[in-house]
C-alpha cells in the first residue's frame, strides 16, 4: 500500500497547470524582443513552414499577468508566437506556468544531433510520410531530406551508436564512409576523446588511415596514383587557409600564456628556495618535489625553434 505524504513540504511542486489553456495571441506579451534578422533566418522559416504543414507541435509557455486579468507573459516560444502572428492565427494552446520562472527555456534544450534527426525522419518515412511533406515541414529541399534519411548507409552500427549524441555533420559521415568498419569505430573513439567533431579533424583521420583500412576502391585500367583535380587543389587551399587562421588564433594567445607559465615557474622556484617548504615536500610529497624541481630548472619557455636559433 502506498504511503501517504501528509507534510505539504514533502510534496513535489507542479511547475505548470495540468491542462492546456487556449489564449488569444494578442493577449500574450513577449518578455524579450527578437534579435535583428531573426524573421529572415532559417530557424524562423522552418518554424513557419512546420506550422503551415502540421500545425503547432510544441506549445508556448506563458505566465499569467497578476496585474491584468486575461493577459499573459511569454516565457518560451517567441519565434512560434511571431510565426502565428504572421500566419494570422488568433488563438493558441499554451502551457501556463505556476511560478515566476522567467529564465530562457531554450538554453536548457539540447539541439537534435544529426543521427537523431536521421532516425526521426526514417521513422516518419517508415510510417508512410512522404519525403516532400517532411521537406515542407522542415523547410528543406527534398534532396536534403533524402540525404538525411540515408545518413547511416555505409556506417558501422557501432560507430553510429557512439556518435548518436554528437554534433557530427553529414560531411563527417561522408568521410567516415570512406573507411572500413573497424577504422570508423577507431575514428569515432578519437573524435569523442578529443571532443572534436569538425570536418577538418575527420579529414585528418582519413589521411592518417592506412590503405588497408580504407573502403574498397575501384580497381581497373585507370587504377594508380590519382592526379589531384583543380577542385581538390582548391579544397586543399581552403583547408590550409582555415588551418592558418587557427594557427594565428593560437599565436594571439601565445604571449600571455607564455607569461603566465613564466610567472608560475618563478613562483615554484621561489617556494623551493624556502628550506621549510622543501623539507616538507621531501617528507610528505616527494613525487611533487621531483616534478617541481624539473619545472624550476627550465631556463626558458620560448619555442624550441628559438632555442636552436
Amino acid at each position: 500500500m502506498a504511503e501517504r505524504i501528509d507534510d505539504p513540504g514533502e510534496r513535489i511542486h507542479q511547475a505548470f497547470e495540468s491542462q492546456f489553456v487556449t489564449i488569444p495571441v494578442a493577449s500574450i506579451v513577449p518578455l524579450k524582443t527578437l534579435p535583428d534578422g531573426a524573421r529572415e533566418g532559417r530557424t524562423f522559416a522552418q518554424v513557419l513552414s512546420s506550422i503551415k504543414a502540421v500545425g503547432l507541435i510544441e506549445a508556448p509557455a506563458v505566465m499569467a499577468d497578476t496585474a491584468k486579468t486575461g493577459s499573459y507573459f511569454l516565457l518560451d516560444g517567441h519565434l512560434r508566437i511571431e510565426a502565428l502572428k504572421e500566419l494570422g492565427i488568433e488563438q493558441v494552446e499554451c502551457l501556463v506556468a505556476t511560478d515566476d520562472d522567467t529564465y530562457t527555456y531554450n538554453k536548457r534544450v539540447n539541439r537534435i544531433p544529426p543521427i537523431q534527426e536521421h532516425r526521426m525522419i526514417a521513422r516518419a518515412m517508415d510510417r508512410g510520410v512522404a519525403a516532400t511533406d517532411i521537406a515542407e515541414a522542415l523547410n528543406l529541399q527534398v534532396e536534403s531530406v533524402i540525404r538525411r534519411f540515408r545518413l547511416l548507409e555505409g556506417i558501422s552500427p557501432e560507430a553510429a551508436e557512439m556518435l548518436k549524441d554528437t554534433p557530427c555533420s553529414m560531411k563527417v559521415f561522408d568521410i567516415l564512409r570512406q573507411m572500413s568498419a573497424v577504422r570508423q569505430i577507431e575514428a569515432a573513439d578519437l573524435m569523442i576523446g578529443q571532443n572534436n567533431f569538425s570536418i577538418m579533424f575527420a579529414r585528418a583521420l582519413r589521411a592518417a588511415t592506412p590503405d588497408n583500412q580504407l573502403a574498397t576502391a575501384k580497381k581497373g585500367k585507370g587504377a594508380g596514383i590519382p592526379t589531384p583535380s583543380g577542385q581538390q587543389i582548391a579544397r586543399m587551399e581552403r583547408e590550409l587557409a582555415a588551418l592558418q587562421t587557427q594557427v594565428k588564433s593560437v599565436e594571439e594567445t601565445y604571449g600571455i600564456d607564455n607569461l603566465h607559465l613564466t610567472v608560475a615557474r618563478g613562483y615554484i622556484a621561489k617556494l623551493l628556495a624556502n628550506g621549510r617548504v622543501a623539507r616538507w615536500l621531501a617528507s610528505h610529497r616527494q613525487e611533487y618535489l621531483g616534478e617541481f624541481e624539473k619545472i624550476a630548472e627550465i631556463d626558458t619557455l620560448a619555442p624550441i625553434a628559438e632555442q636552436d636559433a
